[in-house]
């Protein structure tokens, strides 16, 4: 388990990376029209939401360091990571769907 957490954060901020090097490449700024603001206020908000779940799994990796933090009947912060981690997930296939696709 620990190994997928540990990649999966190391994807998460491999992710965060790219999104500041497209914020500074872009050729249109938050105020040019109004796709420019969609995009930087959904790409935004999913970016904060990948923060805050690459934070989420950075304290699940951490606990788990200690021998019997997490057992068959208390696991709680591995599954919330897991269905938090999905969600933003989803939610970014929606995004790149509308934003880059279309």
């Amino acid at each position: 388990m620990q190994i997928w957490f540990a990649i999966t954060a190391v994807m998460g901020i491999t992710f965060l990376i790219g999104q500041v090097y497209e914020y500074t490449h872009l050729e249109f700024g938050l105020t040019t029209n109004l796709f420019a603001s969609a995009f930087y206020v959904l790409t935004g908000f999913h970016g904060l939401h990948v923060t805050l779940g690459v934070l989420v799994i950075l304290t699940v990796l951490w606990r788990s360091r200690s021998k019997g933090h997490y057992s068959n009947e208390h696991h709680f912060g591995i599954e919330a990571a897991e269905l938090y981690w999905h969600f933003v997930d989803v939610i970014w296939i929606i995004l790149f769907g509308l934003l880059y696709l279309l």
